[in-house]
């Protein structure tokens, strides 16, 4: 059997940009792996190359804003960090990460009230890699596994290339609904592997586990024997004073995955961590070693340096107080530019608004328009395993200035709007 790969290209034309299909013949096809078939691009890379583009105002990639990082200090933390250690930083390093980065790691999670000994912490190549890793060890063709409705589109790709059948279950404006995942391990017909969750400021919907379900959740998951995947990325980027406990804090047979991209340090460093049950640990470490042998010792022991230049406390209230007012930005903006029928919830922190259009609305199909008036966004059919998703939208305030989500939204708004009427002057003279 010959198979056809057609991804999506965004091609450049006189003053305008187009989605078009590049079809391309794979000699290739009968020789891939079963689970090659199942991989898929995720639109947030594809549209790198067009949303870098400075006449572009981008609400796609979940860009951390990295103005505030002065490039003195990263200078200041390279040179600190060969001076103490010339040969370390230079060479292979252990495979579970070094042991100055995992005590800021450790430091980290006090604030969590989650107790673990070095020892408990694997570093990985951003938290991309652990979800990686916990597919790997876990899931053969066919098992499944559990994740919100919508659900963050890279750890969807991770499961998905391992053969995962992925069941949903909705979310709410509270979080995962809990009544929801009862019914849905009722249905199941076999044992899921893991429950994949977000509880901190969803990525994409914006939305966080409320306290309540979160004790609720603990509690159905020792019942049912569940284990959970908590991805908590966003947790020390909220907006107001209300604590929300990580899941691991209330149950140690949790899985937590971590990163420094998106509070401490930059994204570019690409470091992040998984924090698991020893025995799980263990095969995530041998997993990791075939697939890396080690995380990059320089970008380790350069991060190490910065937090101690700057302790991660002052820059996540720094950074909170920054996505805050862009937030607000952006839900002024929507409520000034969008049209009534569109929805969207209000987020306590984090980067994302997730926007709900009417049904008719295609997000994908409008995506090219949208580039063309130089606005980029995540069309909502990415964050689902399915076909759902056609009229949702994820919109990032994270990366743009202030100025510049005022008008992107301004533009956006524009290109809805058309769409809209354009439907409904042809159901009118139909």
């Amino acid at each position: 059997m010959i198979f056809v790969s057609v991804p999506f290209t965004l091609y450049p034309v006189p003053s305008k940009i187009v989605v078009m299909p590049e079809f391309i013949f794979d000699k290739w096809s009968d020789i891939y792996a079963r689970r090659a078939v199942a991989l898929r691009s995720s639109q947030i890379r594809d549209l790198f190359s067009v949303t870098s583009r400075p006449e572009i105002i981008s609400f796609a990639g979940g860009q951390p804003y990295t103005k505030p990082v002065e490039a003195t200090d990263i200078v200041s933390s390279t040179k600190e960090a060969l001076d103490n250690d010339k040969e370390t930083p230079l060479r292979y390093g252990g495979g579970e990460g070094q042991h100055g980065l995992r005590l800021h790691i450790i430091d980290f999670l006090k604030a969590e009230n989650i107790k673990v000994h070095e020892d408990d912490v694997l570093v990985t190549v951003g938290a991309q890699q652990a979800l990686d890793l916990v597919s790997k060890i876990f899931i053969d063709a066919g098992d499944i596994v559990l994740t919100e409705s919508p659900s963050y589109v890279g750890a969807l790709n991770a499961f998905l290339s391992f053969g995962a059948q992925i069941e949903t279950v909705d979310l709410d404006n509270n979080g995962l609904k809990i009544t929801a995942l009862k019914e849905k391990l009722k249905k199941l017909k076999k044992k899921p592997k893991f429950l994949y969750t977000v509880p901190n400021y969803h990525n994409p919907a914006g939305v966080t586990l409320s306290n309540k379900r979160r004790h609720e959740l603990i509690k159905l998951a020792k019942a049912e024997k569940l284990l959970i995947v908590e991805d908590n990325a966003y947790s020390m980027l909220g907006f107001e004073n209300n604590v929300y406990p990580a899941l691991k804090s209330l149950d140690e047979n949790v899985i937590y995955l971590g990163t420094f991209s998106k509070i401490f340090f930059v994204p570019g460093a690409r470091l992040g961590w998984v924090i698991a049950p020893k025995a799980i640990l263990e095969k995530l470490s041998i997993a990791k070693q075939a697939a890396d042998l080690c995380t990059g010792a320089l970008s380790q022991s350069i991060t190490e340096e910065y937090l101690h230049l700057r302790p991660w406390p002052k820059r996540a209230k720094q950074m909170s107080k920054i996505y805050e007012k862009k937030r607000d930005v952006m839900l002024k903006t929507l409520e000034k530019y969008f049209p009534k029928d569109a929805r969207w919830a209000r987020p306590k922190g984090g980067f994302y608004v997730w926007v709900k259009l009417p049904y008719f609305v295609d997000t994908t199909q409008m995506l090219a328009e949208a580039i063309n008036e130089k606005v980029a966004y995540v069309p909502g059919n990415n964050f689902y395993p399915n076909e759902e998703g056609k009229n949702y939208m994820r919109l990032s305030y994270c990366l743009p200035e202030l100025k510049e989500i005022d008008e992107g939204i301004k533009r956006l708004a524009k290109v809805v709007k058309s769409r809209i009427e354009l439907y409904r002057s042809f159901k009118k003279y139909r």
